[in-house]
């Protein structure tokens, strides 16, 4: 099968077309929120956890990730009711949000097969599946933003055996502010 550069040209256009389509839906639909939200959450849990004793570090950390779950779950029902879709009512949200929850038993799971284990070894692996999870909705939703969260676990491995002294912060910033600014890159760029 010959194809002339003019129709590869053309099939091209419709390709970056349809992508700009799918990040313009995205960031429409509110994703951006739950990066920024959890984007703070990581600020201020790995802030906490650089210059608070651990065990008050831990306390906070559960209250954190509380809250984040009730606002996740929040946000899921309100931008839920806005969204227009060709699936069958809450599936795909539904589906998104039973991925969510599985991977946080997978993430207990983890840390109950590896215990005892420190701090910085159970964050890492809460890091890590929180990454597969992004690398999955990203695999499913747009690779573009696939890149950030392998960028963000090429920091954490590197803050982690490098910069051990300083993971925490390390973590709050290049973690929590880079999902903040890349939901403020989704959400005025896309």
């Amino acid at each position: 099968m010959n194809i002339s550069p003019t129709e590869a040209e053309e099939a091209l256009a419709a390709i970056q077309a349809m992508a700009q389509k799918t990040r313009r839906a995205i960031s429409a639909s509110g994703g951006y929120l739950f990066l920024i939200l959890w984007g703070v959450i990581w600020l201020l849990g790995f802030t906490g956890s650089q210059f608070l004793p651990q065990q008050l570090a831990g306390y906070v950390w559960l209250a954190l990730d509380t809250l984040g779950g009730i606002l996740s779950a929040v946000l899921s029902i309100r931008l839920g009711r806005g969204m227009r879709s060709t699936a069958k009512p809450v599936t795909t949200g539904a589906r998104i949000g039973l991925f969510w929850l599985l991977l946080f038993v997978y993430v207990i799971a983890t840390v109950a097969v590896s215990w005892p284990a420190d701090g910085k070894q159970l964050s890492m692996y809460i890091i890590l599946l929180v990454m597969v999870g992004w690398m999955a909705m990203s695999l499913l939703l747009s690779f573009t933003s696939l890149w950030p969260g392998l960028i963000l676990t090429a920091l954490a491995l590197t803050a982690y055996f490098v910069f051990p002294a300083i993971f925490y912060l390390l973590m709050a910033i290049l973690g929590g502010g880079g999902m903040i600014l890349f939901g403020l890159y989704i959400r005025s760029r896309w």
